[in-house]
């Protein structure tokens, strides 16, 4: 049987961005430099390094590149519908206790899924990622400004249904996806890893 967790976080704050890193959501190319490999290209772009693989079979060997080679960037992709559909689980709980339902927002759901994908390819399950470092310093990295924020993470769970069911049966995840104060939602899937699959919610209320 799978092992299946779920950690919750939750953070007031008001910043705005003080460096320079930005989400694309387009395929773009990127010319090799001296002492590239495809592991310090994924940090630059802040991309998974399995998915920077898989945009470029045409490199036989991952191992192996060279200064001058152009190597195809992979813009912003869910993994598939699994994202909207926790979404709109989530949307169908609040609707049950009368609340606003929250907006989707893209930025958010990058960020999500980049986290996500981080937990798969880099090994952790926490609130404080080895790349981003925690979620207050991740968003802010990625431009993102907020009055109140919260994040769920959860690992092992198959299906969108699940993940939303586990999170409402626990009181912290429960009262994250039930604060009438958050206004916009983010999620983010990732499949693979030590536990089979990986899920981020983040809120905020601006």
């Amino acid at each position: 049987m799978k092992t299946k967790l779920s950690l919750i976080l939750i953070t007031s704050s008001l910043f705005f961005s003080l460096f320079d890193l930005h989400i694309t959501n387009a395929e773009s190319t990127y010319t090799v430099k001296k002492g590239d490999t495809f592991w310090t290209i994924s940090r630059k772009f802040r991309i998974g390094l399995s998915e920077l693989i898989g945009a470029n079979p045409q490199v036989s060997d991952p191992n192996i590149i060279y200064p001058g080679q152009n190597v195809t960037i992979p813009g912003f992709q869910s993994e598939n519908s699994f994202e909207g559909q926790v979404t709109e689980l989530t949307n169908r709980e609040r609707h049950k206790k009368g609340l606003l339902p929250l907006q989707i927002d893209m930025k958010l759901s990058q960020v999500a899924l980049y986290k996500s994908r981080d937990m798969r390819d880099a090994g952790y399950f926490s609130h404080r990622s080895p790349t981003y470092g925690s979620p207050d310093e991740m968003m802010k990295r990625f431009h993102i400004s907020y009055n109140m924020a919260a994040e769920n993470i959860a690992a092992g769970q198959m299906s969108p249904e699940e993940v939303v069911r586990e999170w409402m049966g626990s009181p912290v995840h429960r009262k994250n996806i039930l604060n009438p104060a958050y206004t916009h939602m983010g999620v983010g899937y990732a499949k693979g890893g030590t536990y089979g699959t990986y899920w981020t919610q983040l809120f905020c209320a601006e």
